[in-house]
């Protein structure tokens, strides 16, 4: 007789986040995200250059790598702001990279991070 177990893990700050995130109305949602925009330290990163500053890009962690304005690495500060203790990021330079959770994707995948 075969006994099968189920291993069950436990949610991360960030797994927890996304699953409340998805249930949030698309209102509070909005609201969440432009609370989030006043914490995110994008900004000041060495790497932030006037074209993210123009097209007002914010919040890679969550909505990915820049899709035309970063070109060139120039450090990371992704460690230092809020939002990385508050919702249990744990990768950095997203403006670069991708989001989290196509950080967290890659490195399932491939057992790596995305480089």
């Amino acid at each position: 007789m075969d006994i099968l177990v189920q291993v069950k893990t436990a949610m991360d700050k960030f797994e927890e986040a996304v699953k409340a995130m998805a249930k949030m109305p698309k209102d509070e949602l909005m609201k969440a995200i432009e609370e989030n925009k006043k914490l995110c330290t994008c900004p000041v990163c060495p790497t932030y250059n006037n074209c993210t500053k123009t097209g007002k890009e914010l919040l890679f962690c969550a909505t990915g790598k820049s899709f035309m304005c970063i070109s060139e690495y120039k450090g990371c500060i992704c460690p230092a702001c809020p939002i990385t203790d508050a919702i249990g990021l744990k990768h950095t330079a997203f403006c670069i990279k991708g989001s989290e959770k196509a950080q967290r994707y890659e490195s399932a995948i491939w057992g790596t991070k995305v480089l």
